[in-house]
This record gives C-alpha cells, sequence and structure tokens, in this order.
C-alpha cells in the first residue's frame, strides 16, 4: 500500500513538473520578443516595426499602400523576391524552394525561405512574406542562423499572435 502510495505521488509530481515546463515554453513564446528599432535607411516605404526574439531570430514587418495588385493579390513567387524588403538586408538572395500560400492576420499571400549572403560572407536563412488587403501589401522578412523551417515556424507564431495581428490590421486601415 506504502509502495503504491509513493508511485502515485511520483507519477503526480512528475506530471506537474512536464505540465509547468510546458505552460512556461508556451507562454515564453510570445513574450520571448521585443521591440527593437528599424534598423534600414528611410526608403519609399513609411519604416516598420522591428522584433527580435529570444533566439536571435529578428523580424521585420511593414505596410505597403497602395503597392498590389488589386485584381490578385500576392499571385506568385517572383513578387514575393520583389516586394519582402529582403534586399534591406542582403542584395545577394537565393531562393531555397518554391514559396507557399499562407493566411495571416486574415490576409492571403505567399511565403518563400531564401539563403541570404552577407557583405562580411556570413549565411543567414530568411523566409519573405507578402500578404495582401484590397491594393495594400504587408511584408515581412525573418532572419536567423537557424534552419528555413525553424525560421518560418517562429516568424509565423509570432505574427500570428493577438498583437502583431491587431497591429497589421490597424496598419493597413492607417491607424
Amino acid at each position: 500500500m506504502r509502495r503504491a502510495l509513493v508511485v502515485a505521488i511520483g507519477i503526480v509530481a512528475l506530471g506537474e513538473l512536464s505540465g509547468g515546463v510546458a505552460y512556461q515554453r508556451a507562454a515564453s513564446g510570445a513574450e520571448q520578443w521585443r521591440e527593437i528599432a528599424w534598423p534600414f535607411p528611410r526608403d519609399g516605404w513609411p519604416a516598420g516595426k522591428a522584433f527580435r526574439s529570444g533566439d536571435g531570430i529578428e523580424v521585420y514587418v511593414r505596410p505597403k499602400i497602395g503597392f498590389c495588385n488589386c485584381d490578385t493579390g500576392v499571385a506568385d513567387d517572383d513578387e514575393v523576391d520583389r516586394v519582402a524588403d529582403l534586399d534591406l538586408i542582403s542584395e545577394r538572395f537565393v531562393p531555397l524552394q518554391a514559396g507557399r500560400v499562407v493566411r495571416i492576420a486574415e490576409m492571403p499571400g505567399r511565403i518563400r525561405p531564401y539563403e541570404l549572403r552577407m557583405s562580411d560572407g556570413a549565411r543567414h536563412t530568411a523566409v519573405g512574406i507578402a500578404v495582401s488587403h484590397r491594393c495594400d501589401l504587408m511584408v515581412a522578412v525573418a532572419t536567423g542562423k537557424g534552419d528555413a523551417a525553424d525560421v518560418q515556424r517562429a516568424a509565423l507564431d509570432f505574427l500570428g499572435s493577438a498583437k502583431m495581428s491587431n497591429w497589421m490590421t490597424a496598419a493597413m486601415q492607417g491607424r
């Protein structure tokens, strides 16, 4: 009887511990991002928002009002290559594979992974994202040193958060 009680207590304690760790990881996912200064020089578009995760992934996101095909939205990977602001980080970027359809903040578009060749010779992973609402674009680029799938997953989780979805929706409406 005593042995059964000790085993039961051990199982409950292990369950509580693993549940607590899982909760902390889930909670820290959204909280590990902090806003940083927009690092790029002024161009024809307003500065956007820039964020860095605790894992060293950076996400740059901004609206480009009036810069989308009103009929087709973001139609193909060539458009993602042109509009996703990858060239602000490095003019030497190479797609790793075909992009895919994505939906962020109720806006349809495309996402595509890239390899960036930095001026110092280093290579980074990047993910370009372009989504549209009517004739307007919301573009984002995420960079990191990890695997493209990890950078993509982190960026999509962050951009899909309530806080970012609300900001993107407001920015697209000029607020």
